[in-house]
């Protein structure tokens, strides 16, 4: 049996490290990607020697709704291209649980796929919702898998002020993929991801 952490005190960290990643001045960001959907930034992350990224676009759709489609849930494994399977391993209220997740291969398998395992935590923020994450070293890892590591992340997700119905959806994510990998396959993957992560989303909130 796996010992959690206390969730109360990771959760208040958690929240207070991404308010912080929030509060980053935009000189600070340079620019990854740009689609008609989202924009993706980077800067060097000071969990690890990669980047801390972050995602903005403008989501046609009210915050809670938003929100129920990334947090986890029964929402996410339908419409996520990269997310392969999803359990939630130990609730600790509804807002706050461990899970553990695979994603798929990406650029034709030179990213093998990865199994994660992460204490979720979601709440109110402003006007919106903050859904963050952060990995925990526990468990087994899963044959044909990496264990890849998330230092905290998570999406912020206010109403627009002149147009309630839509939302400005802000993500921090900063991912430890592991294994032997070149960067520069890391940086293509995780901008690629990013982007497609709005598109994807907002097709999932049509239908």
């Amino acid at each position: 049996m796996d010992l959690w952490p206390n969730s109360a005190p990771l959760a208040t960290r958690l929240r207070n490290t991404l308010v912080q990643y929030h509060s980053i001045g935009d000189n600070e960001w340079r620019v990854a990607k740009k689609t008609k959907d989202a924009t993706v930034w980077r800067k060097p992350s000071e969990e690890f020697s990669g980047y801390l990224y972050k995602a903005q676009g403008v989501v046609e759709d009210v915050t809670n709704r938003i929100v129920d489609h990334i947090r986890p849930g029964p929402y996410r494994l339908d419409w996520d291209s990269l997310m392969t399977t999803m359990d939630i391993v130990e609730a600790f209220d509804e807002n706050c649980c461990v899970m553990r997740y695979t994603t798929a291969g990406q650029l034709w398998n030179i990213i093998a796929p990865r199994e994660f395992v992460d204490f979720s935590y979601t709440t109110s923020y402003e006007d919106g919702i903050l859904t963050c994450g952060i990995s925990l070293d526990c468990g087994e890892v899963r044959p044909n898998f990496v264990r890849g590591f998330n230092h905290p992340c998570g999406w912020f997700c206010v109403p627009l002020k002149d147009y309630p119905s839509h939302s400005l959806l802000t993500g921090y994510i900063q991912t430890e993929l592991r294994g032997m990998l070149p960067q520069s396959a890391v940086d293509t993957a995780m901008s690629s991801t990013l982007a497609n992560f709005y598109s994807d989303l907002k097709k999932a909130l049509k239908t």
